[in-house]
């Protein structure tokens, strides 16, 4: 129901109201409405009366203006009142920034000894690249093929045979090449990491050196003395800590207080503590034959600020490794640890801390004080939280420069050229003698027949490096075993009895050293059915022959033929049969073949003497 009031004549009525303009007709007890607000019965009587609709109602439209916006104008106290608050907002979160950047600072600096490190292992040296016929024939087809025409099938003919022929040496070139190179390498991890453990002290600093290299407290291994390390370690400065840390106010919220100095001086405590553990943590598993280790910390003295000794003692493996570092508190406990350990921060009788940094007295531990002299030191040092960043923008924008592949391949073009014999020299000048074509490289377990001409005076040259060893010859009969001292040659007797087998003695040859030898394998005797080619380390040394470098054994006939074998660098063995000449009957014509081997013992001389039948005394 609504209600409205009615104007008009008596039969009709006009009625105007916010809700738009309708008319009604009939009489006063029932009229029927019809307008802008739909069709209406209405009833009553007097100048008021109640309607009810009869159907749904269109949507009305509303005449009435809605006031027009004003704009409020700030009064002076709101705006103060505003940027008091902007104000605070902003030094809540500057220093919500600076508690965040403290405790971050203060975990770095005492949890360093929390850390992990890989112990040192033998070098893996990686597998030789598979090569195999395809790839060297496609090599030698690109390179025969260049410049010849697609039509000129003659030429295309005659290019693909050079290439057939030219591939199979080429991948027996490049594949004992790679052989070589690993052998090297093999060799060269093996002698390092022998070294690494005999405690040699070059190889040990420089090992331990590479692995502080990364630390927050810059460490040095100055030297070795059996199983013990001698580390120079140097400490932040006192005055390079901050002088806040944060706090809660007596409300409750997060501030910013003052650092005391005693709380001050155990950060420092604390982190030199972490730093230490670290450091003899990292030197141990660097260098995993020594058992202890002396360490001595320097830093910059706030008094004076001059650098001097404020820690040292020694640590060993045995108690840091056995000892479980879980809190950034257990740092401290390289007091105790220790032996003849002494600080320059010392504690109190009710247990706490003094905050006063003393240096140590050094003149009852010889060394230390050549140490400080020598020390360097710039005053203008960076702080941890600087060093940190720096380092942090280093390892991200720095690129590594990736080391050389030791397994290049040599293109078949570079291989070719040096396949190709030296040019003959001018006719003024004295002919030099070159091989008519590259050595022949032998792989191990590889045989082949020796042609005629190298019988009357082949000529053996072991050069190596790294290491002393010396040549052997054994002339044997089918069983092994020499027919008497006599078919021995090695150093205290150069030659055979007939002379058919003579070492020449050795020679420097730039980094290399060759001892070479001769053998005329058609003046040996028929008693003589095999030649040993060996070598030995030499004894005082002790060292296997993975101490040798770049060893190769060279074999040159009379013609220029010529054979090469670099043997395997076995740590476990002293003493090498490299190759072997033995007699062979080889379409019904008896020969001498030649045998690649790489086999030895580990007792070296004494064991490859008694091999062969020598009697050794």
């Amino acid at each position: 129901m609504g209600f409205g009031f009615r104007v008009g004549v008596p039969g009709m009525s006009v009625r105007v109201s916010t809700r738009g303009v309708r008319t009604s007709i009939g009489p006063r007890a029932a009229r029927i409405s019809v307008g802008s607000g739909g069709t209406r019965v209405s009833s009553g009587l007097g100048p008021f009366y109640a309607s009810s609709s009869l159907g749904g109602s269109r949507g009305r439209t509303s005449t009435r203006r809605s006031p027009r916006p004003r704009t409020a104008i700030p009064s002076a106290a709101q705006l103060e009142r505003a940027r008091r608050q902007a104000e605070r907002a902003q030094q809540e979160a500057e220093r919500d920034a600076a508690i965040a950047q403290l405790r971050e600072l203060r975990r770095q600096t005492t949890e360093v000894h929390l850390q992990e490190f890989p112990a040192a292992h033998r070098p893996v040296i990686a597998d030789v690249p598979q090569l195999g016929l395809p790839w060297a024939l496609a090599e030698a087809q690109a390179f025969h093929l260049q410049g010849v025409g697609r039509l000129a099938r003659a030429e295309r003919a005659a290019a693909k045979q050079r290439a057939e022929q030219d591939a199979p040496a080429y991948l027996a070139s490049e594949t004992a090449r790679l052989h070589a190179v690993r052998d090297r390498m093999t060799g060269e991890a093996a002698q390092w990491w022998q070294a690494l453990l005999a405690n040699d002290e070059d190889t040990v600093c420089e090992a331990v050196n590479t692995a502080f290299s990364d630390n927050p407290a810059a460490g040095c291994a100055v030297g070795v003395d059996g199983p013990v390390m001698s580390v120079l370690m140097r400490q932040q400065d006192l005055d390079t800590l901050p002088a806040q840390t944060p706090g809660l106010t007596s409300g409750g919220r997060p501030t910013l207080k003052n650092l005391t100095k005693r709380d001050r001086t155990l950060w420092w405590l604390t982190s030199m503590g972490s730093n230490i553990v670290a450091t003899l943590k990292e030197g141990f598993a660097a260098a995993p034959a020594i058992t202890a280790i002396d360490l001595a910390v320097i830093t910059r003295l706030p008094d004076t600020q001059r650098l001097g000794f404020v820690a040292y003692g020694r640590w060993s493996r045995q108690a840091i490794e056995s000892t479980h570092w879980r809190e950034a508190e257990d740092a401290l406990r390289f007091l105790d640890l220790g032996l003849d350990v002494s600080c320059s921060v010392t504690s109190t009788a009710s247990g706490s801390f003094s905050h006063i940094i003393r240096p140590l007295d050094t003149s009852r531990v010889p060394g230390l004080q050549d140490l400080l002299d020598n020390a360097q030191d710039e005053p203008d040092s960076p702080t941890l939280a600087d060093l940190d960043r720096t380092l942090s923008d280093t390892t991200l924008s720095a690129s590594p420069t990736p080391a050389a592949d030791p397994y290049r391949l040599i293109p078949f073009a570079e291989w070719k050229q040096a396949a190709i014999p030296a040019a003959p020299p001018p006719p003024d000048r004295p002919p030099v003698v070159a091989s008519a074509s590259p050595a022949v490289s032998l792989v191990a377990g590889q045989n082949l027949v020796l042609p005629e001409e190298a019988w009357q005076g082949l000529q053996v040259a072991f050069r190596f490096a790294g290491a002393d060893a010396d040549l052997t010859l054994f002339l044997t009969a089918d069983n092994g075993h020499v027919a008497s001292d006599a078919d021995f040659v090695f150093y205290n007797q150069p030659a055979s009895a007939d002379g058919a087998a003579r070492l020449l003695g050795k020679q420097q040859e730039g980094p290399h050293t060759v001892e070479r030898a001769t053998v005329h394998l058609s003046a040996l005797p028929d008693r003589v059915q095999r030649v040993a080619i060996a070598i030995n380390m030499d004894i005082d040394t002790g060292l296997t022959c993975a101490a040798l470098t770049h060893a190769a054994l060279d074999m040159d006939s009379p013609t220029g033929t010529a054979w090469t074998f670099q043997p395997p660098a076995d740590p476990h063995i002293k003493a090498m049969t490299i190759a072997e000449l033995y007699r062979h009957t080889h379409n019904g014509q008896p020969v001498w073949k030649l045998r690649a081997l790489g086999q030895g013992w580990a007792d070296g001389l004494d064991a490859l003497a008694r091999a062969y039948g020598v009697d050794i005394a």
